[in-house]
């Protein structure tokens, strides 16, 4: 080659590579700041569509960053959803499943898997979780998050409605909680670390304490000029809604609209304390949450938007959810139709962050090339487990490129009060043979089953479909059910351990 060509090629060559430097960070390790609502509907912020929601920094990060349309959780329901997300393996891999854990669990997320802190602790990373952790505690809070990899936990163990609430103050101020929650177990505690600081917690205090430990963590990262990945798994919007004085009566959504405004405020505060430390512009911010709207609730639980019933079900709403990737200079504005899901974020950031990926089989797939525009989604598919997977019946409903087929279909009481007879927990488990097949493009609610009709196109793309879930499932190894194990009361969280009777005297 003539040598100007080489000179040609090698000048092309360093360019490409300064582009690249310049775009996924090379040379300073990316921030990481995964913001994980908690039964938040497709249909709930003001940027999906939302008539009276007040989501104004959820917007901002919308219309200046990359808003999803096609995203999915793992599981209808909360501890699988959970576990799915941080180690990017479905809950059946894991074990976290059938169900949700309980204060007194003997279970909880497995020590052998690899969660996303665990993969980027080894790079230097500064690691925290502020909010609502429900991947167990056991004995000795041997499944707590500073045994997984966080540095720093501030927040509940588990469900805040797994406690009793009926006297306690959801918002100021002194307007009590609405509705039920767990009785016969102890009071919410608030745990930092593996200590209990507050028992039973207090709702109008709680968001205060999380965003003043989240801006304080990512300034003094900064400070420290130490990469960090902070993970915020809210309480909001899960029944009963709370919120403190500064979001109390402020949406015209009433109890609902003011929790959901109270997380939103949250998120204003962290991006402020990222331009604040000076690393807005070097930081990933994703925003998503672990399944569809409790419809159970009326008012109170959410909404789907255009999608079929919500939480506890396989149909769209229980687990197709809002997503938002916003980085400043990093990510263009704009709306993906590529399908993704939180399986996809461990593989994600462990490629930006260049760590290593854990040396078990990962259902996720790396996503720069939906961020930064450069190429379609790596994922293809979209598997649906409902909230009690076995091997007997194995996936509910398969997803590939726009369309879905059902193999199984089951209402749920968390979708109940809804119109569509089809959520309801009395619609009962039922099977598909030839399976139901929608288009997701043109009919999101799941109505018109194309199986039905004579067009023989649908067969092969059903048959195309049923090839997709032989080869997944023949992947599937069922890990030991984590939530089998069953419960004791023993390992309930209390403050004043040797009190009695318990549980009414674990206060402090």
């Amino acid at each position: 080659m003539h040598f100007y060509s080489l000179v040609t090629v090698a000048l092309t060559i360093f360019a490409v590579t300064l582009l690249l430097q310049s775009r996924f960070g090379v040379g300073a390790p990316p921030n990481f700041v995964l913001l994980f609502a908690d039964d938040l509907g497709f249909g709930d912020l003001g940027i999906y569509g939302h008539p009276s929601s007040m989501t104004p920094n959820l917007d901002h990060l919308a219309a200046n960053g990359l808003r999803f349309t096609d995203f999915y959780c793992t599981s209808p329901v909360c501890s699988p959803s959970r576990a799915a997300l941080l180690t990017g393996r479905f809950q059946t891999r894991s074990g976290v499943y059938p169900g949700v854990f309980y204060p007194g669990s003997r279970g909880g997320l497995p020590l052998n898997e690899t969660t996303i802190a665990e993969v980027l602790k080894p790079l230097g990373y500064a690691t925290a979780v502020v909010g609502k952790w429900h991947l167990g505690l056991g004995v000795n809070g041997t499944y707590l998050p500073i045994h997984q990899g966080f540095d720093h936990y501030v927040g509940v163990p588990y469900s805040h409605d797994q406690g009793p609430c009926a006297n306690l103050t959801c918002f100021p101020p002194d307007v009590k909680c609405f509705g039920t929650c767990d009785l016969g177990v102890v009071t919410v505690p608030l745990m930092f670390n593996d200590t209990i600081k507050q028992q039973p917690v207090s709702f109008p205090d709680l968001e205060k304490t999380y965003s003043d430990f989240a801006v304080q963590f990512i300034l003094t990262s900064a400070k420290r000029k130490q990469p960090f990945f902070l993970y915020y798994p809210s309480h909001h919007t899960h029944y009963p809604q709370f919120a403190g004085k500064e979001a109390t009566g402020q949406s015209s959504r009433g109890k609902f609209g003011d929790s959901l405004y109270e997380l939103d405020r949250t998120v204003g505060k962290i991006i402020q304390a990222l331009q604040d430390g000076g690393v807005h512009n070097n930081t990933l911010v994703l925003f998503t949450a672990d399944n569809g709207p409790e419809l159970m609730r009326k008012s109170r639980g959410g909404n789907s938007g255009l999608l079929k019933c919500g939480k506890g079900t396989t149909y769209e709403g229980g687990m197709r959810e809002p997503a938002i990737a916003y980085w400043p200079g990093k990510i263009q504005p704009g709306v993906t139709h590529e399908l993704a899901s939180t399986l996809d974020i461990l593989p994600t950031f462990a490629s930006l962050g260049r760590a290593k990926l854990p040396q078990v089989y990962l259902d996720g797939f790396d996503m720069r090339s939906i961020l930064f525009g450069s190429g379609p989604s790596k994922r293809k598919a979209m598997f649906y487990y409902p909230d009690d997977p076995n091997q007997k019946y194995g996936l509910f409903a398969v997803r590939v490129g726009k369309y879905k087929a059902h193999y199984y279909t089951r209402g749920s009481p968390h979708s109940d009060t809804t119109a569509d007879p089809k959520c309801s927990w009395q619609s009962t488990l039922q099977q598909h043979d030839p399976p139901l097949l929608f288009d997701l493009d043109t009919d999101p609610s799941e109505n018109y089953n194309l199986a039905a009709s004579p067009n023989p196109e649908y067969k092969a793309v059903l048959q195309m479909i049923q090839e997709v879930k032989t080869r997944f499932e023949e992947t599937m190894v069922f890990g030991e059910s984590q939530i089998a194990k069953g419960r004791d009361p023993a390992l309930e969280p209390c403050c004043n351990p040797q009190c009695n009777p318990k549980p009414i005297c674990c206060t402090c």
